[in-house]
């Protein structure tokens, strides 16, 4: 599902401060990276069901490996985990309030404290 409207689609940050950002609002980039992508994800669990919140962007300008790049954020999306499976981040899903309310609040932090520093 991708969540709209929170101001973050569109907006471009050094590589190493959207990383502290994220970081500090418990994102996780881990391994989900290549030169050109970076992806963070933000593990939400509710009633026994296991969420993920993503942040993707793409380098517009230098290169993710070299640590080096400015990242442009595109919509955020928001899956149910389905074990063996995998996550699915269709528009079908069912996502409980709690959990919607907890991502657009993550979010908006996000959102705010990337506008503090651009």
């Amino acid at each position: 599902m991708k969540i709209e409207g929170i101001g973050l689609e569109g907006l471009t940050l050094d590589l190493s401060r959207l990383n502290e950002i994220m970081e500090e609002n418990g994102f996780v980039l881990a391994g989900q990276w290549d030169y050109e992508r970076v992806t963070y994800d933000h593990k939400i669990e509710s009633k026994g069901e296991v969420f993920y919140l993503r942040v993707q962007g793409y380098a517009i300008e230098g290169d993710v490996g070299g640590r080096h790049a400015v990242i442009k954020l595109i919509t955020p999306l928001l899956g149910k985990h389905y074990y063996p499976h995998g996550v699915e981040y269709g528009e079908g899903e069912n996502f409980p309030s709690t959990v919607l309310n907890t991502s657009k609040s993550l979010l908006k932090q996000i959102s705010e404290a990337i506008h503090q520093v651009i």
